[in-house]
């Protein structure tokens, strides 16, 4: 696995890259879990994920 398809902070595996937000100053992507602690540090409070796939 190359570094890109790796975690810019736990290292893990990035099935789905997420791109930090530029104040977090923070280089490479970031896998779900990473990028979801990283809005709440940034951003507190509640944070409602919506599902598109549930009617």
């Amino acid at each position: 696995m190359a570094d890109a398809d790796k975690c810019a902070l736990c290292k893990g595996s990035v099935p789905y890259k997420y791109v930090a937000m530029p104040e977090w100053n923070i280089k490479g992507v970031l896998c779900g879990k990473c990028y979801s602690q990283k809005i709440y540090e940034h951003y507190p409070g509640e944070h409602v994920r919506v599902s598109m796939d549930k009617k």
